[in-house]
């Protein structure tokens, strides 16, 4: 879906049913759900992994907040999964989007759980679910990649020209 469109939401008070959550796979979604912590866990694990400075960059409230968003993102994966449609994703990264900024947490970063989730739903999810559940994860990450290039996201800046701009 391209950014200034709207989708065309279910809403009670115009008449539209509610998504069907038997429309995708509902097994997979009950699956994703039964084992959201190891799948959070996993994901956190990944992205630090992929990025050593997160556990730097963090503490451990701060980490701890990360799981628990790794655990939300993947429920909405579930959601996803149950309805067939990847909106829901994609709704979601772009309501998180300014809470992270706000709270100072890169995009990148919150793109590195997103793979990380990637990488954990193979224990969990069969090969024919996979391709679904990658394409919630990627239309949340083209969101967060989207919110990414707007001003005063928490992304590493160059420290030489940090220098030059505040004199030191």
């Amino acid at each position: 879906m391209a950014h200034g469109r709207l989708a065309v939401v279910s809403h009670p008070s115009l008449g539209l049913p509610p998504p069907d959550r038997s429309a995708g796979l509902p097994d997979a979604a009950a699956r994703i759900r039964s084992n959201q912590e190891r799948l959070a866990a996993r994901a956190l694990r990944v992205a630090m992994d992929a990025d050593p400075t997160i556990e730097k960059r963090f503490d451990e409230a701060q980490l701890r907040h990360l799981l628990r968003d790794a655990e939300l993102l993947a429920e909405r994966v579930a959601l996803c999964l149950e309805t067939g449609d990847p909106d829901a994703a994609r709704e979601y990264a772009e309501w998180t989007a300014p809470v992270y900024r706000r709270g100072g947490i890169s995009m990148d970063d919150v793109v590195a759980l997103c793979e990380g989730l990637r990488a954990a739903f193979p224990s969990t999810l069969a090969p024919g679910e996979l391709p679904p559940a990658g394409a919630a994860l990627d239309a949340a990450i083209t969101v967060y990649r989207w919110h990414r290039r707007i001003a005063g996201d928490a992304r590493r800046k160059n420290a030489f020209l940090r220098f030059l701009y505040k004199g030191g």
